[in-house]
């Protein structure tokens, strides 16, 4: 699925390009990036795999950590939502919703907690683990919002019911992808020898 407005399709891989996805909902060529705003990790550079620490390959694997500047002025709150665009269906897999975060530069370290969650694609509130078949790669978009409105939804919202709550009040938006491809997973398992 590639029909995205030229803005978002130039910043994102053919692969990449779900037209279901979230900020393609609420973004435009006039808040894309708007004053510079920018969406970054630690843990990877755009267009980096994602390391299995952060999938359900490994054991104890966590959220991965997130860096954003100083979003326009006027901003409230920060939204984040994590989507693998790699979906046949017409709405992206949700793996992460966020909301709650303070309306300037911050981060989210790796494994944190954020204030308030919504539920991801299999309903719950947690970050949802990439796990593609081994030897298939998918493609991940990580999307920052930032409102000029303080969000009221309890935790546990939807998808749905945040973008819906948001829509009109996105005062920038930027992006970060990601794809990641199947391997075997890595649970840690030891060896007979290593009890002895």
């Amino acid at each position: 699925m590639t029909d995205l407005p030229d803005w978002l399709a130039a910043k994102l891989p053919a692969n990449a390009r779900h037209q279901g996805l979230a900020i393609a909902a609420l973004g435009d060529a006039k808040t894309f990036e708007r004053g510079g705003f920018t969406l970054s990790s630690p843990a990877f550079r755009e267009g980096q795999e994602l390391d299995p620490c952060f999938t359900a390959k490994e054991e104890d694997a966590v959220a991965p950590p997130l860096e954003w500047s100083a979003p326009p002025p006027g901003s409230q709150e920060l939204i984040v939502i994590v989507e693998d665009a790699s979906s046949t269906k017409d709405e992206p897999d949700c793996h992460w919703l966020v909301w709650g975060l303070p309306g300037q530069k911050g981060k989210l370290l790796e494994g944190e907690v954020p204030p308030r969650t919504g539920k991801n694609a299999v309903g719950n509130s947690e970050w949802l683990l990439p796990d593609p078949p081994v030897g298939e790669t998918r493609h991940y978009v990580f999307q920052i919002f930032a409102t000029d409105l303080p969000l009221t939804l309890m935790p546990g919202a939807s998808r749905e019911e945040l973008i819906a709550t948001v829509k009109g009040f996105v005062t920038g938006c930027a992006v970060l992808y990601a794809p990641f491809t199947g391997v075997e997973a890595d649970l840690g398992m030891l060896g007979d020898d290593e009890f002895e």
